[in-house]
């Protein structure tokens, strides 16, 4: 894999050329998670009532590229629009996309290819003119690129949801790192002052990223890496998931209600804590990320700890902010994505040890921003001061209020393209199929 962060200043030809591979190289990710490895009953059939069945998620990829390379960049008339009400996303719940009339695993891939050939056909012809804002700097491009990759992710999280079934995803790289390369602390300092937040010049991010803006944020510690699994494992043997000191009122309800123990897909046997990882059951690696834990096991943790966690601009800045520049890097390390800085990209199948990609450190030496696990922040997902709606209010908007926490730096299985510094997730505080973890940060104490 040889990812490419998303173009700057780049001649259009180039940029195009840009285009097509990535197109390619994510419709065979999608096709690798779908038609070549499960047969048709597992395509069309339903996991979890929280999860798609994929051949629902396969053509709804190709139809929003339709909708919006074909259709709205290239002004081709619909080729399905029968087919538009059920794949589209805000019309049928998950749960119930089982029951609706979709596109057989063969007919969803004709369907995708013959809108893919479509679109590299209309690419020339495309202009990419500046003062269009949904093909300047090949914006749109990018957005159905991404929009794929963030479905290729939720793939997996179906194929991690998938019971008794055997292993059918191999991993591409070994793990790296074994713990010796820890760094000497376990947090780190990061003054007080303004930096800022958002980008407004990056061309493929999203609304939610937008504005550039500067934010003040008081001096805080923050964990140099996300909490291990060893780490986790004190919270749950200190009776941590039975008091309700520890918990939000509604976790506790949550916690209490469900029956919830530890994180999803572990289990004890024998003295000895497993889990299940896409068909295997091994024992659980104490310096990996803990993952597939809900914001509120997250911030029970924390509060355990004595901590709490970062909020939004606070893991931001510790992420991206260069006190010596003076400036937010788009990467943690800098500008340009470079392979080995960061577990992303689907490689490993599951995060890395503590220790790992030293090189991908920020410039407060925090490490493991980008990729591994999703990190739960302590903030609701509200657009930023001037925010703008763009292209859709269903991408963002719709989901901004109280209900729901944002998520920062991807994970091992989102894709380089589909991550930078700013990037911005979200989901109910409730979730776990998502591979998701977190680290905790602390408030420095007046006079300390």
């Amino acid at each position: 894999m040889a990812p490419v962060s998303a173009p700057g200043s780049i001649a259009e030809d180039d940029l195009k050329e840009l285009i097509a591979t990535e197109l390619e190289a994510v419709r065979d990710r999608s096709f690798g998670l779908t038609t070549h490895v499960l047969a048709e009953a597992d395509l069309t059939g339903q996991v979890s009532p929280l999860m798609s069945p994929l051949v629902w998620d396969l053509a709804h990829v190709g139809n929003y590229e339709e909708l919006w390379l074909l259709r709205a960049a290239a002004g081709i008339d619909a080729m399905r629009p029968e087919i538009d009400d059920l794949y589209d996303a805000f019309e049928h719940p998950r749960a119930e996309r089982p029951s609706l009339p979709l596109l057989s695993p063969d007919e969803a891939r004709s369907y995708i290819q013959t809108v893919r050939a479509k679109v590299l056909d209309s690419l020339s012809a495309v202009r990419f003119d500046t003062a269009n804002p949904l093909t300047s700097g090949g914006f749109v491009y990018g957005m159905v690129v991404q929009h794929e990759h963030m479905h290729d992710e939720t793939m997996l999280a179906t194929h991690q949801l998938r019971k008794g079934a055997p292993a059918l995803l191999d991993p591409l790289a070994e793990p790296l790192g074994n713990g010796a390369d820890r760094p000497g602390t376990d947090e780190v300092l990061i003054d007080a002052g303004p930096f800022q937040m958002g980008t407004s010049d990056n061309p493929w991010a999203y609304d939610n990223e937008r504005p550039a803006h500067m934010v003040d944020v008081p001096a805080y510690y923050i964990d140099v890496e996300p909490v291990t699994n060893a780490a986790y494992l004190a919270f749950i043997e200190a009776g941590g998931y039975d008091d309700p000191r520890f918990w939000d009122p509604a976790g506790w309800e949550w916690r209490t209600s469900g029956g919830k123990r530890a994180p999803a897909f572990w289990s004890r046997e024998g003295g000895q804590w497993l889990r299940r990882r896409f068909g295997r059951t091994e024992p659980v690696p104490p310096g990996e990320p803990v993952q597939h834990v809900s914001w509120y096991e997250a911030d029970a943790y924390a509060r355990w700890a004595g901590k709490r966690l970062p909020t939004e601009a606070e893991w931001e800045k510790a992420a991206r902010w260069d006190p010596a520049a003076q400036r937010s890097r788009t990467y943690p390390w800098g500008e340009h994505y470079a392979e080995g800085r960061a577990n992303l990209g689907q490689q490993m199948l599951r995060p890395s040890e503590s220790g790992s990609y030293a090189s991908g450190a920020s410039a407060y030496g925090v490490r493991r921003m980008l990729g591994d696990v999703w990190e739960w922040t302590s903030s609701d997902f509200h657009g930023y001061p001037g925010f703008r709606s763009f292209p859709y209010k269903e991408y963002s908007e719709v989901f901004f209020g109280p209900e729901y926490k944002v998520l920062r730096g991807g994970s091992w299985a989102t894709h380089p393209l589909a991550i930078r510094g700013s990037f911005r997730n979200w989901d109910y505080p409730i979730r776990r199929q998502i591979f998701s973890g977190f680290r905790c940060a602390r408030t420095l104490r007046e006079g300390a």
